[in-house]
């Protein structure tokens, strides 16, 4: 039995070919409809034709190089060796792994009557020739302004003697579950489609840190990449990126990566040529309610602080440990409302955070770097920690007190203290919550631990303080988190 697979991908010339046999992997949803909508349309053909002069095709050229063993697995023989052979020469693979041109489609939007077009990034990765189709048949030469790759959004210029029919992004955040969307594209390089559904689900997120995708139940499939989803005013309110599908056809599981995130990513595109997101400097995870149980909080929300490197949150005074539960003015729920927050702020800015720490609030001023200058951080290789004489088993680990020579082979800097985990129970509950053989512990109730004896007694005050789990700082190849482990006997 297949699973599902969320695909990302654009149609070549051999895939087109062999559609019927070969569905491709799709990415876009449906338009979604404004808060104030009525009921269901009567006909779709007048936005249809409203819109249809500002969506555009998109075809790409590369060279690519690939071994004809990258192939599928086809034994000699089989009635489908000639078939796959075609295909793969098609594709550019085959004559003995030589380069050759390929293409493949997406979609895209026109939002600007100077030519500035929209699409998705992994459409022209690599492309080394962009050309746009419009509706009218126009075929125009375009060049890439800018990418980024974190919300799968590209940026494109076209130059026309005329001005260019364009679209307007509308507000995402009006949409709503049950809305009627409409989207429009080059589904298997078929030419520009339209299809319609309604918004399934809102707030998705799927693998990025700035994912606010709507889910739709339109009909899409490869090569709507890019593509505009509409609400029934005609306004983008998601870019079309990807399904969720067992087999890369269309099941009524699309995603559309929110217009209020894309307009900010094209506006800084067109602007720099690159993106310019705030930067506070700090790792953070949710407040699950077993660690809200673990540091005593009321409610299961915020953003827990885990590490501080240096950076502008640090030079603000903030610590591993902190909750922060408002930034700018506004309440944080969780991780990935603040990460959205934190990259939409002005850099440079000087932001008023609060965080709860010890039980009590405090409030810090914080000036925002660019994470785009700060994303180069080496992390400390991963090594296998050597053996050690004085272990212990407590909440489903053995663990023992980290040496200088241990710290070393495990890549960590000098002076590092904690607990080595050097081995996890499988059927513990920290091995549920992910712990793993060469994990480091350094803190433990919030405090600091430097030997099992430590770690003991932190036990026993949770225990005597009526706690049901201790909360542990664990970090693994330079990363930390927080875990909760339960301490009931």
């Amino acid at each position: 039995m297949q699973s599902n697979a969320l695909s990302i991908a654009r149609p070549n010339a051999a895939q087109r070919f062999a559609a019927a046999a070969v569905l491709g992997l799709a990415l876009a949803v449906t338009p979604a409809i404004e808060a104030a909508a009525l009921g269901a349309p009567d006909t779709f053909a007048d936005l249809a034709t409203q819109i249809s002069p500002a969506v555009v095709n998109i075809t790409t050229s590369s060279v690519v190089s690939a071994s004809v063993e990258d192939g599928p697995m086809v034994p000699p023989g089989s009635p489908f060796e000639e078939f796959f052979r075609d295909f793969q020469n098609r594709n550019g693979q085959g004559d003995n792994g030589q380069p050759r041109r390929s293409e493949a489609l997406g979609s895209g939007f026109v939002i600007s009557e100077d030519g500035y077009i929209v699409t998705n990034n992994h459409v022209i990765e690599g492309a080394d020739e962009i050309k746009v189709e419009f509706y009218s048949g126009e075929t125009l030469d375009a060049k890439l302004v800018g990418t980024d790759p974190k919300t799968d959004i590209a940026l494109l210029k076209v130059e026309s003697d005329e001005p260019l029919p364009f679209v307007q992004f509308g507000d995402s955040d009006l949409m709503r579950v049950g809305d009627w969307v409409m989207a429009m594209g080059n589904p298997l390089g078929q030419g520009f489609s339209v299809s319609a559904g309604i918004v399934s689900a809102r707030n998705r997120a799927l693998s990025g840190s700035y994912d606010d995708f709507i889910q739709t139940d339109a009909a899409i499939n490869r090569g709507n990449s890019g593509g505009p989803l509409f609400n029934l005013d005609g306004q983008v309110i998601g870019v079309n990126t990807a399904i969720l599908s067992p087999n890369g056809g269309s099941i009524g599981i699309g995603f559309s990566m929110a217009s209020n995130v894309v307009s900010k990513v094209t506006d800084q595109l067109r602007e720099f040529g690159e993106t310019r997101r705030g930067w506070l400097g700090v790792r953070i995870q949710d407040v699950t309610p077993d660690v809200a149980e673990a540091m005593g909080l009321a409610d299961a929300k915020g953003a827990l602080v885990t590490d501080v490197p240096e950076g502008p949150a640090k030079d603000a005074g903030m610590q591993a440990g902190d909750v922060i539960t408002t930034f700018d003015g506004v309440d944080v729920a969780d991780t990935r409302e603040l990460v959205r927050k934190v990259a939409d702020t002005d850099i440079g800015k000087a932001t008023q955070v609060v965080v709860l720490r010890d039980g009590k609030t405090e409030t810090l001023t914080i000036t925002l770097g660019r994470r785009e200058d700060a994303e180069a951080e080496a992390q400390p290789a991963a090594a296998t920690p050597p053996e050690e004489p004085e272990v212990q088993d407590l909440l489903g680990l053995t663990i023992a007190a980290l040496t200088p020579d241990a710290a070393e082979k495990m890549g960590l800097p000098s002076g590092s203290e904690g607990l080595v985990v050097m081995a996890v129970d499988a059927a513990s509950e920290a091995y549920a919550k992910g712990l793993r053989e060469g994990d480091l512990i350094t803190e433990a109730g919030q405090r600091k631990v430097e030997t099992v004896g430590d770690l003991e007694s932190r036990i026993t005050e949770a225990r005597e303080a009526g706690r049901k789990s201790l909360l542990l700082l664990v970090r693994r190849d330079g990363d930390p988190r927080f875990v909760a482990l339960s301490v009931e006997k």
